[in-house]
């Protein structure tokens, strides 16, 4: 088990902590970087927090468990935080995971509030206790067809493998396409290898190639033979979940991982508080942190802004999110019914479709801004 340390001047004694439970990827098969990223914001908000007096004088405790992208995991770190006592849960990256994780916390009526997963059908019902930061999948894939129907990307293929999230993401791409004359090719990744995949790419008109794949791999194999085959020279290559925000992308693929477009859910430019703890946060990490540890600091300070003014009732707690008004380090955070989405939900979170900078890899292009 991890958790935050009090900090000086916050003596811990039995029951003197709120405690929070936490969760993140933080093993393979999940994006290590992104659980990485997570869990600073998240346990940099709570530092912040505690120096800051804490709540009512009690210190904020993180219990943080690994997911490791396994909804399963997820469900037994649920049952087991709850049965510790926390008065919440926060964070998760994958969407998939998420959703089991709101299913287990609605079911013990556990107020969880999910920092990065974008799945719309993160849970199956209307819930009082599910608040989310990040802007449901339709939103932000809307924004990025809007992207590639700009850029004269109508006629697209997709290499994808089995998953709700993925197919989710597919058939929003489909629609939006569809709408204005576009279409979507369909790559099964499970029956085509990388190369077999660019004879089959070589064979049919799409002008973009986007990754709906794990990370690292395949993706990372797949960008290294698109690249490396002539016949697929000035074939666009996306990754609209986010693969290329990390740096071990550009470490694991120097030059190849430049201009491929992504998701990101960030303003043009950062107010004061956004600064700062951007600033923090780079001294934290030991490189840029990504919009997702800012996820993870914005998740803390809602939480607390609730346990300030309703202590740590669970009922209180997730009674409260439509009555929150927090500026958060991308912008003023309140919570609302989105259409079509079953828990509070954040709307919208800036979204932004950037890539890396073939002159300067770990330099990001704003290409789109919705």
């Amino acid at each position: 088990m991890k958790t935050q340390p009090s900090p000086p001047g916050m003596e811990r004694t039995a029951g003197a902590t709120i405690r929070i439970g936490a969760l993140a990827p933080l093993t393979r098969p999940g994006w290590i970087d992104a659980g990485r990223h997570l869990l600073a914001g998240l346990e940099l908000a709570v530092c912040d927090v505690n120096r800051a007096g804490g709540i009512a004088g009690r210190a904020l405790e993180l219990m943080v468990r690994d997911t490791a992208a396994d909804p399963h995991k997820a469900v037994a770190a649920v049952d087991e935080l709850a049965g510790l006592g926390v008065a919440a849960l926060v964070g998760e990256y994958h969407s998939v995971v998420a959703r089991a994780a709101a299913a287990r916390a609605h079911a013990l009526g556990l107020p969880f509030l999910c920092s990065s997963a974008v799945l719309d059908a993160l849970i199956e019902r209307p819930t009082n206790w599910i608040a989310r930061l990040a802007p449901a999948q339709s939103h932000g894939w809307q924004a990025y067809a809007d992207f590639l129907l700009g850029a004269g990307h109508k006629h697209i293929a997709i290499a994808a493998q089995p998953s709700v999230y993925w197919a989710s993401g597919a058939r929003i791409l489909a629609d939006c396409l569809a709408a204005c004359g576009g279409s979507v090719i369909e790559l099964d990744m499970p029956v085509h290898a990388p190369a077999a995949m660019c004879d089959e790419l070589a064979g049919i008109r799409a002008t973009a190639l986007l990754l709906l794949v794990g990370y690292p791999e395949p993706a990372v194999s797949i960008v290294k033979a698109v690249r490396h085959d002539r016949r697929l020279t000035g074939l666009m290559i996306g990754a609209p979940a986010g693969q290329p925000e990390f740096a071990e992308w550009a470490a694991l693929l120097g030059d190849d991982g430049a201009a491929i477009p992504f998701l990101r859910y960030l303003p043009e430019r950062l107010g004061p508080l956004g600064t700062r703890i951007e600033a923090a946060l780079h001294e934290r990490l030991a490189e840029a942190p990504s919009f997702v540890a800012l996820e993870g600091y914005d998740t803390i300070i809602v939480l607390a802004a609730a346990l300030r003014a309703h202590g740590v009732d669970r009922a209180r707690i997730a009674g409260s999110w439509p009555q929150l008004a927090i500026e958060g380090t991308r912008g003023p955070i309140q919570f609302s019914r989105a259409p079509g989405i079953c828990v509070w939900q954040w709307a919208w979170p800036p979204v932004q479709v950037v890539d890396r900078d073939p002159a300067q890899p770990d330099r990001f292009r704003v290409l789109h801004v919705r």
